[in-house]
């Protein structure tokens, strides 16, 4: 008997919805898109209204099969994708592809409940082609800017650079940051605390010296000056008048010149929206972006929190009602906001789900659900279930006191005035379930001050000179770019995370903690877009375009004119894409475009800042040095570069092991020794032997010993009399360690290294394998799941938790798992495609698969279909093209 079809993106998503809908219903996964452009050429017909040409992807075509396939035995067709702009994309793809001979119905819904789906099933709608337009609008528009301008920055910077829409305005976000950095001057400056002998006792700071203020950090500029303000110009303490005043108050009579008292009230947030959950999720979870999307894309599709992409803060009325009832039964009628609170969004156009995230209803709180989730799931829903309990509660409310103290100070007879509040929270209303997290901290925080009057003579227990130096302007962290992006409408929530990882993986951004560092090479690009592209990373224009793909969502905009509008232009004021590109390539200076002055030595020589194929250098007419891989470029000044210039040159050797030289040089990733060189290569080496210093030692001490004792690294120990496998000693990225066959084992020190014997090496073996978590030794994780033995690399199969997420590995080939697959449900034959796809990947961009490996892969492979060349040129048709932002 015929039953419908319905069809959503993900295994994951297919299995919860099965669970609701039955058997009579036959639920399938589209795993993503099926279909796209691909990777190589334009393949968009720029003179035929922006027709594109699509291709199945290599799993869309076993998809498209098995869907038809399953289309023979249906009654209709319910496409049940996400309902965004990329969900609607591929129902139409689907249908594009499947040619439905039942009828077809669209399904949406932003919540995995069964009252939702019965009520989709119920609801149909057709397929929104608004949006259809909206998405390939988007994709065309992706595919021309790097088309055209990624082999802009690959001729004038290096080779496998790209741009991006959304990427190169974020990078250059990033790079200016870094730049008032570079251009800060910190300044020094003191003040006086005291400590009261009251009860509580309670802290002040030096506020007034005779009559005037006392700068604070607050008050100085990025060039290090004290800023004017109309109330006058305050007054910078140094060290010296400092310490002075302090012991000129050791004796003296402070009392209390004022007392303020104020209300404090405080409101909750709204509940989340993606941009916020991402920012939070960051802050207090300390998860990037991307891992905070794919754990609350794991808990959409099991049905536990609503569409996670979403510009909106608004809760249903059933949400309201489930929420208020929540915080009635967990925390009283007291804690209950007197009216349902709604918030509206500040984005002008939420083009995404139309609620807020949230939890599904009925609601269950998260000790109801911790046995089906695991940490990372059960931390993300925590924050997720208080966030919107929180946004229905009452009001915090309580007493802020700001006290005023005075006394004169023996020093030149110097009036001197402190400061002290403190905020007494008579009720916690929202505060008891959620607090939000800043840049700065964690909120407002309690501090008691003992009953004063004015007049009053305050007892004094100490009295600290204390310094302080300005810093610069803080670099961003993952949160803190999303909030950027969002005030700037640059993007979209769906597009914030996969862009803050594509920069990171493409060389721009590396992290220094939670910060995010520009590499030189970004320099260079941002440097060259904002002076021959500035429209490009114009932050309004980019806005600007989100703007109109809403636009071209709504039927506002045809997208055929709005694209020959970007592409071609349409009179001097808007020249378009393309014409920009000809017209600028000629005038690039790469010389110029890549060279940043540091400034000049003793001698008035010119030194400066390169990026280069083999990392960034500093160069001095044709004197160059490496720059190390971190250090970032705010720490590269003068000083430092000529540290680094003076450092022993490559090829002069420091002297000879079994006649042949040994080298100390500076290279990417820090000082090292060499021995031999390519044309002097020691008997048994195909390429000289190389091994960093240890820590403690620097290039210009290094002797030819210490270097001798390095060079035995890797060390081999021998084999292990517990299993006769072999144990080596060496020293890698993370520290000193011991190795045997892929079980890695810190050890205490990098001297360790030399001296560490067979027997101590066997006993760490011995030991469980721990691995280092916020300083503590934490017992390392088994694999989550074993699978069996892959077919073609005939190895175990298991799937593991890394610091990019969970994966499958057979030891050789890793593999993150797909959008949509979740490790408790992935079947070992899902395992093994996930790795026949990557050794796919890597053999085609000529990686180092095994050569048996790849030729069995390759052989259950299909062959590529065959496409029309375009009249572009050769450079261009055989350019990869960058995926999209």
């Amino acid at each position: 008997m015929s039953k419908p079809l319905v069809v959503v993106e993900s295994p994951a998503k297919a299995k919860t919805i099965s669970k609701f809908l039955g058997s009579d219903y036959d639920v399938r996964a589209s795993v993503g898109h099926v279909a796209d452009l691909p990777s190589k050429g334009l393949n968009i017909d720029v003179d035929n209204g922006f027709k594109p040409t699509y291709e199945l992807t290599d799993r869309g075509r076993d998809v498209v099969k098995d869907l038809r396939k399953a289309l023979k035995d249906a009654s209709e067709l319910y496409l049940a994708t996400d309902e965004d702009r990329e969900g609607e994309a591929i129902s139409w793809h689907l249908v594009e592809h499947l040619k439905p001979k039942v009828p077809v119905k669209r399904m949406v819904f932003h919540e995995i409940t069964e009252s939702a789906i019965q009520h989709a099933i119920d609801n149909p709608r057709g397929i929104d082609y608004g949006l259809v337009d909206a998405a390939e609008t988007r994709r065309i528009l992706d595919r021309l800017y790097g088309y055209e301008v990624s082999p802009v920055l690959w001729r004038r910077v290096n080779r496998g650079l790209s741009a991006g829409r959304v990427q190169s305005p974020s990078i250059r976000l990033i790079v200016e940051r870094e730049r008032e950095r570079i251009a800060f001057v910190a300044a020094d400056y003191w003040d006086i605390d005291l400590l009261s002998a009251t009860s509580p006792a309670f802290d002040a700071k030096l506020v007034g010296v005779g009559g005037d203020k006392v700068a604070s950090g607050k008050d100085f500029d990025d060039r290090g000056q004290i800023k004017s303000t109309a109330s006058g110009t305050p007054v910078a303490i140094d060290e010296a008048r400092a310490r002075a005043l302090a012991a000129g108050l050791e004796s003296a009579r402070f009392s209390v010149r004022s007392v303020e008292e104020k209300p404090y009230r405080s409101s909750p947030k709204p509940p989340f929206m993606t941009s916020t959950l991402q920012q939070e999720g960051g802050r207090k979870l300390r998860l990037s972006s991307s891992q905070v999307m794919r754990v609350a894309q794991g808990l959409y599709e099991r049905g536990f929190i609503t569409y996670m992409r979403t510009d909106s803060v608004t809760l249903s009325a059933e949400a309201m009602t489930a929420t208020r009832a929540a915080v009635t039964s967990e925390y009283g009628q007291n804690h209950l906001s007197p009216q349902p609170k709604q918030y509206t969004s500040k984005s002008k156009n939420a083009q995404e789900a139309h609620e807020a995230v949230r939890p599904v209803t009925p609601y269950r709180s998260p000790k109801q659900v911790e046995g089906e989730l695991n940490s990372q799931e059960l931390a993300l829903y925590r924050l997720i279930w208080q966030r919107t309990l929180a946004s229905q509660m009452a009001d915090a409310t309580g007493v802020t006191v700001s006290v005023r103290l005075g006394a004169v100070s023996e020093h030149e007879q110097t009036d001197c005035e402190f400061s002290a509040s403190g905020t007494t929270i008579t009720f916690p209303g929202y505060r008891a379930v959620y607090v939000a997290a800043d840049d700065d901290g964690d909120g407002t925080k309690e501090a008691l001050l003992p009953p004063l009057a004015q007049g009053e003579v305050v007892p004094v227990e100490s009295l600290a000179p204390n310094g302080h130096t300005t810093s610069p302007p803080a670099r961003y962290t993952e949160a803190s770019l999303v909030k950027r992006l969002e005030e700037l409408e640059i993007g979209r929530p769906s597009t914030w995370a996969s862009i803050i990882q594509t920069i990171q993986d493409r060389g721009y951004v590396w992290k220094k903690g939670q910060a995010l560092v520009p590499t030189w090479t970004a320099f260079a690009v941002v440097g060259l877009l904002e002076q021959h592209f500035t429209d490009l990373v114009d932050y309004e224009l980019t806005a600007k375009m989100d703007d109109d793909l809403d636009a071209i969502a709504n039927g506002d905009m045809q997208k055929d004119v709005w694209l020959q509008r970007f592409y071609f232009g349409d009179d001097e004021s808007l020249p378009g894409l393309k014409r920009i590109v000809e017209e600028n390539l000629d005038k690039i200076d790469a010389a110029a475009i890549n060279t940043f002055p540091l400034g000049h030595d003793d001698n008035g020589e010119l030194v400066v800042a390169k990026p280069g194929k083999y990392g960034p250098y500093v160069k001095r007419g044709d004197d160059t040095a490496s720059v190390p891989d971190d250090m970032p470029p705010d720490e590269l000044d003068v000083a430092k570069a000529l540290e680094l210039l003076a450092l022993p040159k490559s090829d002069e050797p420091i002297g000879e092991m079994d006649d042949y030289p040994v080298f100390a040089k500076n290279g990417r990733f820090g000082p090292y020794v060499q021995w031999g060189s390519p044309d002097d290569l020691p008997p048994g080496l195909d390429k000289p032997r190389m091994s960093s210093l240890f820590s403690t030692m620097t290039l210009d001490q290094i002797t030819l010993d210490d270097a001798k004792k390095l060079l035995q690294l890797p060390r081999s120990l021998g084999q292990d009399p517990a299993d006769g496998k072999e144990i080596v000693a060496n020293n890698g990225r993370y520290g000193p360690y011991v190795v045997k066959e892929k079980d890695f084992r810190s050890i205490d020190s990098e001297e360790q290294l030399l001296t560490i014997t067979l027997e101590e090496a066997s006993k760490i073996f011995a030991l469980p394998k721990v691995f280092k978590r916020g300083g503590r030794n934490m017992a390392a994780k088994g694999p989550l799941r074993e699978f069996g033995t892959d077919p073609v690399s005939e190895r175990p199969v298991v799937a593991k938790d890394g610091r990019f997420g969970v994966y499958v590995t057979d030891g050789e080939t890793n593999a993150s798992i797909g959008k949509g697959d979740r490790v408790e449900e992935i079947t070992p034959e899902r395992a093994y495609e996930l790795l026949a796809i990557r050794r796919d990947a890597v053999a085609a961009k000529g990686g180092t698969a095994k050569k048996s490996t790849r030729k069995k892969a390759a052989a259950k492979k299909k062959p590529a279909k065959k496409k029309a060349a375009t009249k572009k040129t050769a450079a261009k048709k055989n350019a990869t093209v960058e995926q999209p932002d």
